[in-house]
């Protein structure tokens, strides 16, 4: 047994720093949305198509990448309000959605959305409605949204549990388009 002590030790070694090499779910998700930094998407309503969305050019724009920090822009036809604010921390990703007017202002309505309960999968982050939304907009206490994000598609999705309503906004991300100004509250 003594002569194999060093192969086992060497074993552990090796095991040890293939874990720690190895990215969760989170990270691996965060890097691969990364790459879209600076990239601008056209997008389509598959589920949940409402008046407010219908017949405008929807477009996502992953305008800023820092360090634990991802803000996408989220355009339907010239309302520039939206800003889908993702943050990763402790290995959770919290999503958050800033809203403003055409001012720059915050809407009375901003900052609603929730935190990862798990590390997730590198093509999928599950977003439970948090606190803060709840005390913001007590009939989204059953939000849940989620995002998917293959090579070649990203998805955000909102479905309330026990509702009908469901909401998906599918983006090519294999046809990047001309980057488009500031979000209102931003500036260039």
């Amino acid at each position: 047994m003594k002569k194999y002590l060093p192969l086992l030790i060497l074993l552990l070694l090796v095991n040890i720093a293939v874990s720690a090499q190895q990215k969760s779910g989170a990270e691996q998700f965060w890097n691969n949305l990364k790459q879209h930094c600076g990239k601008a998407y056209q997008g389509e309503i598959t589920q949940g198509l409402t008046d407010d969305f219908k017949n405008k050019s929807l477009m996502m724009h992953v305008r800023s990448c820092e360090d634990g920090l991802i803000k996408i822009p989220f355009f339907v036809g010239e309302d520039k309000s939206r800003t889908w604010v993702l943050k990763l921390k402790n290995d959770r990703i919290l999503l958050k959605h800033d809203h403003r007017h055409k001012d720059g202002t915050p809407d009375q309505i901003t900052q609603y959305g929730g935190l990862a309960t798990n590390s997730g999968q590198e093509s999928i982050q599950i977003f439970p409605a948090d606190q803060e939304t709840l005390d913001l907009l007590p009939a989204a206490a059953g939000n849940v949204w989620w995002i998917t994000l293959t090579k070649d598609s990203f998805t955000y999705n909102l479905r309330r549990i026990g509702s009908d309503r469901l909401f998906t906004v599918k983006f090519d991300l294999t046809k990047p388009i001309a980057t488009p100004s500031a979000p209102w509250g931003t500036k260039d």
